[in-house]
């Protein structure tokens, strides 16, 4: 794979309105994303494009739309709406593109762009590498005529689309009656379509998190923020709290006591009640390397594996896709649930937790550890220079510790994908044990960098 230079693990992301995250890269990509799924023939193409709430929205969206306009693509906006639901809705279109304008978890002050093909998936390496070298060609290159030009409009009730679309995801069967649930939105891309969806299944509602202002995006809320979530459970004595992040496409949970529950516990709680019902297929669960041991034994002693891949959704999903499974995650609270959605959504995995709660009967933190998680410990390692990776010292030191932990416990040395981090994970059963081999790694990375 070449030297990306636009692109990183999820799309284009930086800081808004200074380079790569600028109005001029955004335009960038219209057209060339724009030339690049613009087929030979002579019908009319379409490109849909949805956001957060990030003030910075409103410089990259008229900037994409120009761009796929003047090289003769129509346009739809849909103002904010979740990720999971721009990959939803590109499919449902038919539309060529999707588009989404959002830095996720991330601070207001970053933006970010993801693309999504015609079938809802997340663009392939190759297809970005493909638009990365459009990207370059002179902004008047490659035009529509002007009787060519694409048309834009808004397109007012997408939100609504999506909420019936994550309504029929819920069974049939079970309504969230006389269900008391905090909902934190992040003051993100889900503030309307997550509170609406609980609300007309039934539940009592207690929505934080809801007054997008353009700059509170991910602000002490959301998902990579949980003591809101749990003050709220708290305040508001709610059954089960839910928080999604920025754009919609994780959660974590919080059982009526306060306690947060992670991704690998949601994965161990719906991949078995699914297996439980014959609903599960592949036979077990596709995770990442960063997913606990714990979960791991969990499945194995119910007869399921634990598929792992690089960190990334996108990579889960490709797996989920060959293997034939339907569930799959992060344990930071992508879940994708191949069922309903083509990527990680946050309220989709939310109803799937609350259908079993429902069916169940039993409290939400009698149901919250599906395992006892296994002591985890992890290092970044800072480095300056060359390879670490590759030197000997690090190599021997990588195998002692494997060696140490003897299919006791696991190993993991992997370089950031974002910036200049080793990152040193091991796990096992005994803590201190998991503590000296990633101090004795992590010193060895240390000297060699």
């Amino acid at each position: 794979m070449g030297d990306r230079k636009y692109f990183g693990t999820d799309g284009i992301r930086g800081r808004a309105n200074t380079y790569p995250m600028t109005a001029e890269v955004a335009l960038r990509v219209g057209l060339a994303a724009g030339k690049l799924f613009r087929t030979g023939d002579d019908r009319r193409h379409l490109v849909v494009i949805g956001k957060d709430t990030r003030l910075s929205g409103y410089t990259i969206e008229p900037a994409l739309v120009a761009g796929f306009a003047s090289v003769g693509m129509d346009v739809r906006t849909f103002g904010p709406v979740p990720t999971p639901g721009v990959a939803m809705l590109t499919r449902s279109m038919r539309a060529d593109l999707g588009v989404m304008i959002s830095a996720s978890h991330n601070d207001y002050a970053d933006n970010g762009i993801k693309l999504f093909g015609p079938d809802g998936y997340k663009l392939s390496d190759e297809i970005e590498l493909k638009i990365e070298a459009l990207m370059d060609d002179g902004l008047d290159q490659g035009l529509a005529p002007s009787n060519r030009l694409g048309r834009v409009k808004r397109i007012d009730d997408a939100q609504a689309r999506y909420i019936e679309i994550a309504k029929q995801a819920f069974p049939k069967r079970l309504t969230l009656q006389g269900l008391r649930i905090a909902v934190d939105c992040a003051n993100g891309a889900g503030y309307k379509v997550a509170p609406t969806t609980l609300f007309e299944l039934g539940a009592e509602l207690f929505p934080v998190g809801v007054n997008p202002n353009g700059t509170n995006i991910n602000a002490e809320c959301g998902s990579t923020h949980p003591a809101t979530l749990v003050e709220a459970v708290k305040r508001y004595r709610a059954d089960i709290g839910i928080a999604l992040d920025g754009d919609a496409d994780r959660l974590i949970i919080c059982d009526e006591k306060g306690q947060v529950v992670d991704g690998d516990q949601i994965m161990a709680l719906v991949g078995l009640d699914w297996a439980k019902r014959g609903l599960l297929t592949g036979g077990g669960v596709v995770a990442t390397v960063m997913s606990n041991l714990g979960l791991e034994r969990r499945l194995k002693a119910e007869g399921l594996t634990l598929e792992r891949t690089k960190v990334g959704d996108r990579y889960v999903m490709e797996r989920m896709r060959e293997g034939g499974f339907n569930i799959g995650g992060e344990q930071s609270g992508h879940i994708i649930l191949h069922d309903h959605a083509t990527t990680g959504d946050g309220l989709m995995a939310a109803l799937q937790v609350l259908a079993v709660l429902v069916d169940s009967g039993k409290p939400m933190s009698e149901l919250a550890r599906q395992f006892d998680p296994v002591p985890q410990r992890l290092e970044n390692v800072r480095y300056t220079a060359g390879k670490p990776l590759e030197s000997d010292t690090v190599k021997t030191a990588i195998a002692e510790a494997e060696a140490t932990l003897n299919g006791q416990g696991r190993l993991l040395v992997r370089p950031s994908g974002t910036e200049k981090l080793i990152r040193v994970m091991a796990e096992g059963d005994d803590a201190a044990l998991v503590k000296r081999v990633v101090g004795e790694v992590a010193a060895a990375v240390k000297a060699a960098g």
